[in-house]
């Protein structure tokens, strides 16, 4: 059911200074930063030969980022996101496993302009996972 790792998602306390780290010390092509109001974040992305890495910055108070980087200050991986072929088969599938999706289970978009959704850490080995449709 899962195709290709798509990115795996670090949340970091500070996004200037982190860009700068993987563009000018690792050396790695990075996007320009991207406000997504709907998920609460600022996203920049960097292309590796193999996928992504998102960098994650709370966007406003009410961040879900924000409430784990009060957990883990000096940030972390957040998730890993899987392309999937068809989102909704994708959530029928997992539900009927027991898997939890987060939210009402409505695909959202999200930075890359696809439905992505949110499954539960819990039902996952404590990892978050994005699922987003390709």
């Amino acid at each position: 059911m899962i195709g290709r790792l798509n990115h795996v998602a670090i949340a970091v306390p500070d996004l200037p200074s982190a860009i700068a780290q993987y563009r000018d010390a690792l050396g790695a092509e990075v996007g320009a930063p991207q406000d997504e109001p709907d998920h609460g974040v600022t996203v920049v992305f960097i292309t590796l030969p193999n996928t992504k890495i998102e960098l994650l910055h709370p966007l406003g108070e009410g961040s879900p980022i924000a409430g784990f980087l009060q957990k883990n200050p000096s940030g972390g991986i957040h998730h890993v996101c899987y392309e999937v072929e068809d989102i909704l088969a994708a959530r029928d599938r997992l539900a009927a496993t027991g898997a939890r999706v987060l939210g009402d289970g409505t695909p959202k978009i999200g930075a890359h302009g696809k439905p992505v959704l949110f499954l539960h850490p819990k039902d996952f080995n404590g990892c978050l996972i994005e699922l987003e449709q390709v």
